[in-house]
């Protein structure tokens, strides 16, 4: 049964708009709804967050706007450090169109976006007022509150990307290039030496910085997001397996199960089964018949 988060729970009192939960650390969470939306952003380490059946590796800078019936969950956490910033529209009082504020929420809008280093300082600022502010229930508090989630949205939009859509990466530092390349290289080899002297940047010391702020080398990151990918196809689509590895960036479908199985515990075609209900016996007979 997927739990529901209701709106008492996590509001000090019925007339404030918005609240803020630090996670610190993040742990595993199973599948969940809220009474409420929210904004979920990344500050440090790596886990594994389900939305709406579909896996994303997450990391620092990593953002993402949960609407009310989504259904979402964290596994496979590691050192995760997040704030939710939770939201009751109905609650707003300045009269603003949040509609062109907030991203789209449509099907085929990004779900995952990524905040850039210099947008990751900026809304942490406003986070720790807004979350001073978000405790109080006086007009003067709860309008001010209002008033610094506006500013929270402004600089999601000005400093966040689509983490699908890389080729729309404003202008950034050396980690939002890194990170922008590997989400686009998941079908394709990473060279990070050729990036590094393409972009001018010392390999090394890149690697480091990459470490410290997501748990993770290179490497790893990248094998991560090619499994998620591969999760995500073979519960969607019924494609053979060894296209899935051709699309995840492997070019040996056996490779690739021994890979994923390593790290799921069970082969491609046995994850796949477990999304699919087996036909009933009665259908089975049925079919059999002349």
């Amino acid at each position: 049964m997927t739990l529901i988060l209701s709106r008492e729970d996590y509001f000090p009192a019925a007339s404030l708009p918005v609240a803020v939960a630090e996670r610190m650390p993040q742990p595993s969470f199973p599948p969940h709804r809220h009474e409420f939306s929210e904004i979920v952003i990344v500050w440090r380490g790596n886990g594994l967050h389900i939305l709406n059946d579909r896996p994303w590796l997450i990391t620092c800078g990593d953002v993402f706007y949960i609407r009310d019936n989504d259904c979402h969950s964290y596994d496979s956490v590691n050192d995760l450090v997040l704030d939710n910033i939770l939201y009751c529209r109905d609650r707003f009082g300045l009269g603003l169109e949040w509609n062109q504020l907030l991203p789209p929420q449509g099907d085929d809008a990004p779900r995952c976006w990524r905040l850039t280093t210099r947008g990751m300082a900026l809304a942490r600022s406003v986070i720790t007022q807004l979350e001073r502010e978000s405790r109080k229930t006086d007009p003067l508090s709860i309008q001010l509150s209002e008033a610094l989630f506006l500013q929270l949205a402004l600089i999601l939009r000005r400093h966040g990307y689509a983490a699908d859509r890389p080729w729309a990466l404003p202008e950034g530092e050396q980690l939002d290039l890194l990170m922008s390349a590997l989400q686009g290289a998941i079908a394709r080899p990473f060279d990070l030496a050729l990036f590094c002297q393409q972009n001018q940047l010392n390999e090394r010391a890149l690697k480091q910085l990459f470490r410290q702020q997501t748990g993770m080398t290179v490497g790893h990151y990248l094998r991560q997001l090619q499994l998620c990918q591969a999760k995500y196809l073979l519960r969607t689509q019924d494609c053979l397996i060894g296209e899935v590895a051709a699309r995840c960036g492997f070019d040996d479908s056996n490779y690739f199960s021994v890979v994923f199985t390593r790290d799921t515990g069970l082969t491609p075609s046995a994850w796949r089964q477990r999304f699919f209900a087996p036909r009933p016996a009665s259908q089975t007979t049925a079919m059999a018949k002349p």
